[in-house]
């Protein structure tokens, strides 16, 4: 029993993390393109900054309430083996996130958010997806990629921005993923 124990256990540990949800990037998708709407009405950095860290919340509850499902689904635990590979990834790029955003929301730099918000969360999400199925590193690095371009444009166009990167990516990726690994 000992054997078949840690047998199972490596197997555990050697996996992939298949509990990312596609309906649940899509759902996040629509919360960033709500959230896009709601931020372009608000003029000043403070309370922009706020709906943004209000979308980001409610994202967070929505994937981690998909993911949770795909895992039940499936008979497994989300934070099992690869899922905690997965989270432990992920976590690093958004606490800096985090710190940045304090560090930024109440100076002239704000204007770089959407830039370091979109190149932070791709950077999670591609050490993250190291440990998923191939499509969502790739997913990452496209958030880098939005991230990169984002740091170059005129704030005006910091709603569109995240409207495309959050909202759009995530739809896109999330039909892609519930449509070859299901969920």
């Amino acid at each position: 029993m000992d054997d078949l124990r840690y047998i199972r256990q490596t197997m555990e540990r050697s996996g992939s993390f298949t509990h990312v949800s596609g309906l649940g990037g899509v759902a996040m998708g629509l919360v960033a393109l709500l959230g896009a709407v709601l931020a372009s009405q608000v003029a000043r950095p403070g309370p922009w900054v706020g709906v943004w860290m209000g979308v980001a919340g409610t994202a967070l509850v929505v994937a981690t309430v998909s993911m949770r499902a795909k895992a039940r689904a499936a008979g497994e635990t989300l934070l099992s083996g690869p899922g905690r590979k997965f989270a432990w990834s992920l976590a690093p790029a958004l606490g800096v996130g985090a710190l940045l955003t304090l560090a930024l929301s109440t100076t002239p730099a704000w204007t770089l958010l959407p830039g370091v918000w979109l190149l932070l969360y791709g950077a999670g999400v591609v050490t993250g997806g190291a440990f998923s199925v191939r499509v969502v590193p790739a997913m990452g690095l496209t958030f880098m990629v939005a991230g990169a371009v984002a740091l170059f444009l005129p704030t005006a166009w910091a709603d569109a921005v995240m409207a495309a990167g959050f909202g759009g990516l995530h739809i896109i990726f999330g039909a892609v993923i519930w449509r070859k690994h299901g969920g």
